[in-house]
């Protein structure tokens, strides 16, 4: 079976999770569902970045342990994960000791196989707590980061370990050209290419006197003990989840794909390269950018006041149904908005009086014109027209032409669309008045319930809960999740016992 190892970027512990986390797990978790549906044993890894300066500050303000602090950010976003059905197989925390001794290792790695990449100089500059990232002029708007224009930036005079990322230029130039979709989509690889051919500077990689940090495994010059910067201590987690540098982990690695959000692009597509390849192990296999969602076309930002609360967006018409608004409205390749507005028009148009009452309907039909017996039924248009959408959801999905999950959705609501055009022209209720017809009503049911069963198995990636209630009112055996593609064009659920339940979409009262 061939593996699927991809990982979200993990999350910054000071404060609870937002919809822009949300729209980067939920789009993960339909990728991690619809590699296994395709047949990969896929292990999906997430988690909580919990050390640094901000941390620190944020914990110190509040008189609270930074521990302590963390603990219970983090136990707030796996709750949130797990109420959005995100079905990681592994939550990494950077205070877990095992990721604590496979920085240490990593860092001691490279210092062995790149002798002279990490050097002590005295630096000073700009720093943005709120990236953790030393800025550069072009990256500083009026006096501010341009990423956090509330913040006020720190200058910093310290000296600290470096490690030699203009050595790697060469290498990463070649590798865009050997690997042109390492970093996609391509606006994001133009942007980094842009970024490598203004030339790298050597990146300061530890904090002196930090004490919420990984110490640093190397011994400074002055003796001052020196704190890993938070970036050289998270971008590893990818690694040590495989269980490095214990037995094993190359089983694992290298990951096929990270996922994260596009303002750190270059710490994963410039930065993490040149580390692995400084420690002489493979690169993963891809970085996904995506964009950000925005509210009223501005990004969200709780320092500047941008915000939505995340459980009122949940509650509003449940997990699925937000799962599915989100990935469908924002595009994975771009920046989307979100809206209540919006989302009540998909919510109604879309899930409940599309997908939703072609569902109600049919398995009513089956219910009132065979008992609940699925007929037996031969191959028609429906199921013809159905496999030329099913090609371009999966074209949408695999990663051939990225992961442009909004685009997957959109093949199979075509398919909805066409199982109701069907069945107005079917007219199946005329069908049961006449018995000369009854054939023909076998046809028209079996068609629609055999869409039905694909579609229960083509939507699980995006709403898992809804795809197993349709699953079970249809009759379908052992569980939704358990289904293949690759049995989809042989399915036939003739002799299926359906069982019309509760509205796959109710409809709020009022």
């Amino acid at each position: 079976m061939p593996r699927f190892y991809l990982t979200t970027a993990i999350d910054y512990a000071n404060g609870d999770p937002h919809l822009g986390h949300a729209l980067e797990k939920v789009g993960a978790d339909a990728i991690a569902r619809y590699h296994r549906l395709a047949g990969f044993d896929v292990h999906f890894c997430t988690g909580m970045d919990e050390h640094g300066q901000k941390v620190a500050q944020t914990a110190a303000a509040r008189d609270v342990d930074p521990q302590a602090f963390v603990d219970r950010i983090a136990g707030r976003f796996r709750e949130t994960w797990e109420r959005l059905a995100v079905s990681f197989d592994q939550f990494v925390r950077t205070t877990d000791p095992a990721h604590k001794s496979g920085v240490r290792a990593l860092i001691r790695r490279i210092a062995d196989t790149s002798p002279g990449d990490f050097y002590e100089k005295a630096y000073e500059g700009w720093y943005c707590v709120g990236c953790e990232l030393f800025k550069r002029d072009d990256e500083i708007v009026d006096g501010h980061c341009a990423l956090h224009p509330t913040r006020t930036l720190e200058w910093t005079e310290e000296r600290n370990f470096f490690f030699r990322l203009s050595k790697y230029a060469g290498f990463l130039r070649q590798l865009f050209a050997d690997r042109p979709d390492f970093l996609a989509p391509e606006s994001r690889r133009n942007e980094v290419l842009s970024l490598i051919e203004r030339g790298l500077d050597d990146i300061s990689i530890s904090r002196a006197r930090l004490s919420w940090a990984i110490p640093f495994p190397l011994a400074a010059s002055d003796g001052v003990a020196q704190g890993t910067w938070v970036w050289f201590d998270a971008l590893p987690n990818y690694l040590t989840a495989t269980g490095y540098p214990g037995a094993g982990w190359k089983e694992r690695w290298p990951a096929q794909l990270h996922v994260i959000g596009k303002d750190i692009t270059r710490l994963h597509a410039v930065i993490w390269p040149a580390m692995l390849q400084a420690a002489e192990i493979a690169l993963p296999g891809r970085v996904w950018a995506h964009g950000f969602v925005q509210l009223a076309g501005e990004r969200f930002s709780k320092s500047a006041g941008v915000k939505l609360e995340l459980g009122e967006a949940i509650d509003r018409y449940g997990a699925d149904a937000f799962r599915y608004f989100l990935l469908r409205e924002v595009p994975f390749d771009a920046d989307g908005n979100f809206s209540f507005e919006r989302f009540d028009e998909r919510y109604h148009a879309d899930l409940a009086n599309a997908f939703g009452n072609l569902a109600s309907r049919v398995i009513a039909m089956v219910e009132r014109y065979r008992g609940g017996v699925v007929p037996r039924a031969p191959r028609t248009g429906l199921d013809a027209d159905d496999h030329a959408s099913i090609a371009a959801y999966h074209a949408a999905m695999d990663g051939t032409n990225g992961y442009l999950l909004h685009e997957g959705l959109k093949h199979i609501w075509a398919c909805v669309q066409r199982g109701n055009e069907y069945v107005d022209r079917r007219a199946p209720w005329r069908q049961a008045r006449d018995p000369v017809l009854a054939a023909d009503l076998d046809e028209t049911l079996g068609a629609l319930v055999r869409q039905l069963a694909r579609l229960a198995v083509l939507v699980q990636p995006f709403m898992p809960g809804k795809a197993a209630e349709l699953w079970s009112q249809l009759g379908g055996p052992g569980a939704v999740a358990d289904q293949r593609f690759a049995a989809l064009a042989t399915l036939d659920p003739a002799g299926w016992k359906v069982a019309k339940g509760a509205p796959l979409f109710p409809k709020p009262e009022g």
